[in-house]
């Protein structure tokens, strides 16, 4: 288990949850390839801290991610083995605005 952070972070990329986490489990890679942070699954220790300090009501606990957003669930994981191809999705689910 662990929290997610899904669409409503998607080029909003707000740090304010990273200033919270106690475990430095957030994550942002490229500045300029990544549109949205990432939770890293195998570190975060479930403190909740992240959740309210978020402005855009972007971060769940996995158990409660809205059923619209379930697929961050698995790019939060998979964003960690395979970056390009979480970023190639979340692209396709949400293509940058011009």
């Amino acid at each position: 288990m662990t929290y997610v952070i899904a669409e409503p972070c998607v080029d909003v990329k707000n740090q304010s949850c990273v200033d919270v986490c106690p475990v430095s489990c957030i994550y942002i890679g490229d500045e300029a390839a990544d549109r949205i942070l990432y939770i890293n699954p195998d570190e975060c220790i479930e403190c909740g801290a992240c959740e309210p300090e978020c402005p855009v009501t972007a971060i769940f606990h996995d158990s409660a991610v809205p059923a619209e957003w379930a697929e961050y669930t698995e790019l939060n994981v998979n964003w960690f083995t395979d970056a390009d191809g979480v970023r190639a999705r979340i692209n396709e689910m949400k293509p940058a605005e011009a």
